[in-house]
């Protein structure tokens, strides 16, 4: 195995899995997540939609990961979540949100790597 192909799984699955808990978090009603959604505006309505868009980006990662047949589906996934997390971010900047700023940014630097990765591999 590469020193390639070892940061792709390493950080494809450690993305996969950040998203999968996560949207665990959102799905539960987390009292952080509760309060953050609060904070930045984004209605308690839209967790669930917002849980499932981290799932379905999760899955598409793994799928991508370990059948190189879908890796296209990999990179779509990824790119998928990079809008999600640049959406998270303007939503933070938006409302003036920044003492957590780094949350959206770390799972936004996850997404891009992984884009990046599975684009180069």
């Amino acid at each position: 195995m590469t020193g390639t192909q070892l940061a792709l799984l390493v950080v494809t699955l450690s993305t996969a899995v950040l998203n999968i808990g996560i949207a665990a978090a959102d799905l539960a009603g987390a009292r952080f997540v509760l309060a953050n959604s609060a904070e930045v505006g984004v209605p308690r309505s839209w967790l669930p939609r917002l849980a499932a868009l981290k799932l379905a980006g999760a899955a598409g990662l793994l799928l991508g990961l370990f059948d190189a047949a879908l890796r296209p589906l990999g990179a779509a996934a990824a790119c998928g979540l990079v809008l999600l997390y640049l959406g998270a971010l303007l939503f933070h900047l938006r409302a003036r949100v920044f003492h957590n700023l780094a949350f959206p940014g770390f799972y936004l630097a996850t997404a891009v790597a992984s884009a990046v990765l599975i684009v180069s591999a």
